[in-house]
């Protein structure tokens, strides 16, 4: 550890004993203060609890709790003025007389924001919640990834991204998790809870992809935080919320009663050979474009790599962005998953007139493709055929539409069956 809080070479007598167990205690006791004064009177301006408080609302009175990785992230990142305890708590406890693992954001600590010991900390978290087989609460209170330090968040196995994949796996093995968000939810961060089996959100809180200053950079779209990712936003609209409560106390209160209630394939074809593609291999860069702007129909490209004639599209006309399809590549039966890199329709409700179209720009994964793709991936799942994805995107779209339209959930629900299908898979 590194900055021991005690001085190991003056533990050899009582004395050194004693003054060690006071810089233990000291240390211990700085530690649980989170962020400070300061920070706990910015939770309670803004009409919250810091996440001690939740805590001890949530646990059983009396009840026995042990907290895990108190002295996570100590004395690391000083230039950016320290993450006590890695900004988040993750303690072992008893909630309605059932143990269970919590996970709570700290918002007193840079407003919640992930440094690399916190993801650390919770996989942590999630492995022995997984290993004990008891329930995973998330108190998600988050400014989403520590800026300054994003490189070093996303790129080992053991960081963010293995927060979502632990979410989809251990809710596969029957594992219950709950999530509150009682304040930010922002960016990545936004399929932890949402990849939970139920989620609860409070009034004022904020749930989206990109906030309001990102995306009117990105797109020009001027919108409110609570219509781009409030709470009666996602509970009348997108749906993507599962309870709406009025602050802190009621959420919690939620949790208890939610936790109450808490009771402890066959082939598809076969190899036969194959055909010979529809297009020769040596047209695959004559379709494929990759400059500023430029378009291309993945069908196209697909047709110089899988057997002719075996292309069965699924849902052509729903979820246009994606293309998803049966198809044979030397006579072996696979699914394919290929963003579409050109402009495509969009049909929505439009009343008595019958349905609007708009368009969806190429290459951007939209909510109604991440559905169709995750239902498809589950079907294959099912079939035992091996998937290929053909991968060329810029990424989900953002903005109030995308958002209200339940880009999140739908982005989660790939990611979970992506997580849990375990037919092999090959990326292009």
């Amino acid at each position: 550890m590194p900055n021991s809080p005690a001085d190991s070479s003056a533990t050899g007598s009582p004395e050194g004993l004693a003054s060690a167990r006071d810089q233990l205690l000291a240390a211990i006791s700085r530690l649980e203060q989170g962020g400070g004064e300061k920070g706990v009177a910015r939770q309670h301006r803004h009409g919250r609890l810091t996440a001690r408080e939740r805590l001890d609302r949530l646990f059983d009175p009396g009840s026995p709790r042990f907290e895990c990785g108190l002295f996570s992230a100590y004395g690391m990142y000083r230039e950016q003025g320290g993450a006590p305890a890695a900004g988040v708590l993750t303690t072992l406890g008893v909630v309605e007389d059932r143990p269970c693992m919590v996970v709570a954001n700290d918002a007193t600590v840079k407003a919640g924001a992930f440094f690399p010991m916190t993801c650390k900390k919770i996989i942590r978290a999630q492995t022995i919640a997984e290993r004990a087989r008891v329930p995973l609460l998330y108190l998600v209170d988050s400014a989403g990834v520590f800026l300054p330090l994003q490189e070093d968040v996303f790129p080992d196995t053991d960081d963010f991204g293995r927060i979502f994949r632990n979410n989809a796996v251990i809710s596969a093995a029957g594992i219950p998790q709950l999530a509150a968000i009682m304040g930010n939810c922002v960016a990545g961060g936004g399929y932890l809870p949402v990849l939970c089996d139920t989620l609860i959100m409070t009034e004022g809180s904020g749930l989206y992809l990109a906030g309001p200053a990102l995306v009117k950079a990105a797109i020009g779209q001027e919108v409110s935080s609570e219509e781009l990712g409030g709470a009666a936003m996602h509970a009348e609209i997108s749906g993507t919320i599962d309870f709406r409560e009025p602050d802190d106390p009621a959420a919690i209160e939620r949790l208890r009663r939610q936790m109450a209630a808490v009771e402890g394939v066959r082939r598809w074809g076969g190899h036969d050979g194959g055909s010979a593609s529809a297009r020769p291999a040596s047209d695959l860069m004559e379709v494929f474009k990759s400059g500023p702007g430029s378009q291309y129909d993945v069908r196209d490209l697909l047709a110089c790599v899988v057997d002719a004639e075996s292309l069965d599209e699924y849902r052509g006309d729903f979820g246009r962005s994606i293309v998803c399809a049966y198809a044979r590549i030397g006579g072996v039966a696979c699914g394919i998953v290929a963003n579409q890199r050109k402009l495509t329709d969009r049909s929505m409700p439009g009343g008595k007139a019958g349905p609007a179209k708009s368009m969806n720009m190429p290459g951007v994964i939209y909510d109604d493709s991440a559905d169709k793709s995750a239902r498809f991936i589950m079907d294959c799942n099912q079939k035992r055929i091996p998937l290929v994805f053909v991968h060329d995107t810029t990424g989900f779209m953002v903005g109030r539409d995308s958002e209200q339209g339940g880009i999140i959930r739908a982005g989660a629900k790939m990611v979970n069956a992506m997580s849990n299908c375990v037919v092999p898979k090959v990326v292009l």
